[in-house]
This record gives C-alpha cells, sequence and structure tokens, in this order.
C-alpha cells in the first residue's frame, strides 16, 4: 500500500469513527434527556389532543341529557393546587338521584398528552363508546383530568388524582355520589395511575413511600381496573422506556429506588382491591400483577387474549368492544367481575 492510500484510508477510517461516536452520543443525549423526544411528540399531537397543563377547562362546562339518554356535568374543578384538575360526572339516565356504585376513570396518554374529553392519543380504539357503556351498566362515572410533562413528574399525577377522591367525597351528596361502592379503572398511564392507588389506599407503607395520605379507605375501594398497565420497568421496549423513564425522571436510567416506587406490584398484599386486568400490549405486566395477586389471595379476573387465545390484541383492547368479539367478551367479563363486587 503506497503512503498516499495508507493516508486515505487513514482518513476515511478516522471519518467514520467520528461519525460513530457524534452518533452514539446523540443517542445518549436523547435516552438521559428524554423529553427532547417526548417534547417533539407532543409538538406533533398539539393539533389533536391535549398535550398542556392549563388552569382552564378544555371546553365549555355544559349539563344536560345527552344523545343516547345519558344525563351529564362537566368541567367541575376539583382542586386549584394542580393544573388540569378538572372531572366530568356521567349518570345512566337523569334521574340522578337512583342509587349507584361510582366508577372513576383515568385516560391514558402516556403522561404527555390526552385528556377525558377525547381520551389516549396512543389508544387506537373509541375510548368514549367504552365509557357510555360503561355507564349504561349502572354506575355514575366520573371522568377525571390530571397533569402532564413536562412541568411534573411522577408522583404528581397520584398526589393530584388523591385530591378527586376528596374532593368527591366531600361533594358526595351534592352530586349523588355513593363513595362507598367505588371502582377505580384506568387505561394505559391511568391504569399506572389506578394501579398504583390500590396500593396507595391498602398498603400503609406504600403510601408513606410516596408521601401521600389517601382520601379513600380501602373498604370504599370495592374494585381496581387495569387496562394494560406498563409497570415491569426492566421489561419494557425502548420506547416505553422513553415515556415512563420521562414522567419518572427524565432519563431512560432508572435506579432501583425509582423503580421500587413505580412499580406497585413490589407492594401487593393481601388488602390490594379486587381487580379485572386486561393485558394486550402489556401482557407480561399484567401477568406478573396476575402472579403477585395469586400469590397474595386476591380476587381477581386475568384476560389475556394471547394466554388465552393465542391472539395478540392492540393496545387497551376492551376499547373496541362495540365492533370486535374479542373485545367484546373481555368487556363482559369485566361488567361481571365488578357487578359482583359492588353488590
Amino acid at each position: 500500500m503506497t503512503k498516499t492510500a495508507w493516508k486515505k484510508k487513514h482518513t476515511f477510517l478516522l471519518g467514520m469513527a467520528i461519525i460513530v461516536i457524534v452518533l452514539l452520543a446523540a443517542v445518549l443525549l436523547l435516552m438521559t434527556h428524554t423529553q427532547i423526544i417526548v417534547g417533539a411528540i407532543q409538538s406533533l399531537s398539539a393539533s389533536t389532543v391535549n398535550t398542556k397543563n392549563l388552569y382552564a377547562p378544555l371546553a365549555a362546562p355544559m349539563e344536560g341529557l345527552k344523545e343516547n339518554g345519558q344525563y351529564i356535568q362537566t368541567e367541575i374543578l376539583y382542586s386549584d393546587h394542580y393544573p388540569n384538575s378538572y372531572l366530568d360526572i356521567t349518570y345512566p339516565d337523569e334521574n340522578i338521584t337512583a342509587s349507584r356504585p361510582t366508577l372513576i376513570y383515568f385516560h391514558g396518554g402516556g403522561f404527555f398528552g390526552g385528556s377525558k374529553n377525547i381520551g389516549d392519543p396512543l389508544a387506537g380504539s373509541d375510548a368514549t363508546a367504552l365509557l357510555d357503556d360503561i355507564c349504561a351498566g349502572g354506575y355514575n362515572l366520573v371522568n377525571v383530568d390530571y397533569v402532564l410533562v413536562p412541568e411534573y413528574h411522577f408522583p404528581d399525577p397520584l398526589i393530584q388524582v388523591n385530591e378527586a377522591f376528596a374532593f368527591l367525597l366531600e361533594h358526595a351528596e351534592q352530586y349523588r355520589l355513593d363513595m362507598d361502592r367505588v371502582v377505580i379503572m384506568g387505561s394505559s398511564a391511568g391504569a399506572i395511575i389506578t394501579s398504583q392507588m390500590g396500593s396507595v389506599i391498602t398498603n400503609p407503607d406504600y403510601a408513606e413511600l410516596l408521601k401521600i395520605a389517601p382520601a379513600l379507605k380501602p373498604e370504599q375501594v370495592k374494585a381496581v381496573v387495569l387496562d394494560d398497565a406498563p409497570l415491569v420497568y426492566d421489561q419494557f421496549s425502548l420506547g416505553a422506556k422513553v415515556l415512563i423513564g420521562n414522567y419518572v425522571k427524565g432519563t431512560i436510567f432508572l435506579g432501583q429506588e425509582e423503580i421500587q416506587k413505580y412499580n406497585n406490584i413490589l407492594w401487593v398484599d393481601s388488602n390490594y382491591p379486587p381487580a379485572v386486568l386486561l393485558g394486550s400490549e402489556y401482557y407480561a405486566d399484567m401477568r406478573a400483577m396476575h402472579d403477585a395477586l395469586l400469590e397474595a389471595n386476591v380476587p381477581h379476573e386475568w384476560i389475556d387474549p394471547l394466554a388465552e387465545r393465542n391472539l395478540r390484541m392492540p393496545h387497551c383492547f376492551v376499547a373496541s368492544e362495540r365492533v370486535d368479539a374479542v373485545a367484546k367478551d373481555a368487556f363482559d367479563r369485566m361488567m361481571i367481575f365488578i357487578a359482583e363486587q359492588v353488590k
């Protein structure tokens, strides 16, 4: 090899090495500053979904009958400590004085977007129809908004929804809510909140760890419904680690202390509420929760189409219950289970 050829090869290899180093540095920057990625997602989503923390409601408050005959009150302010502190209450019909159990619902959206008004931007099914059908099953349904990144992080939404519980308890007579027969349900990010609040309410050690004094008593929560909750951080895909890592710490590199606080499966005991577990994208997480509930002897309904039918379903598939037979079966089993708990 001539001296000139050697220099060209050396220059080429040096250039390639610099490119690789720059790319690796860029990837490391993105993984350790996840809001760069999540912020870009928020910007792209902003025209179609809520990605903001606002001290004003997303829509004008309304009260009255919906087209389907259900009665609704919207944009009720439940606290002034955090933005997005609004909730809606829907009754099966205009007889709002009837005695019914209360189902409290939290939407999904990766903690970067979504709202009670439009649901989860990460789910491809109709959560609005799902909530209407749950309500029609005989529940007064409370649909709750909560704070988003980048201004707020774990456990801020838990502290905030605990304020929502306190508000509902204080105003139960005004809104005709039975707060002694409560079901808590969430989808995706909302399912994380629901799962963790199940432990906050029933396990004093976990409540102390998160510095939350639960407003609800264990005996008031008759069931929880976890619709595809990502909980086992070590098993997450890179995409899930970006969203959840950003929510918890702003990086995908969570330490054991953060994981101990985040993954409430580690805190499940015999006092955990009876549960419905709906697994699809996060079937492994719901299987881990199933194992923990089984060991703790907690009644639960584990619904996993992959385990039962060798069928992979999309994220939060139960919301397709009006158009998909597998989702309808899951919906029916969910409704039967929670009806047994609130009798």
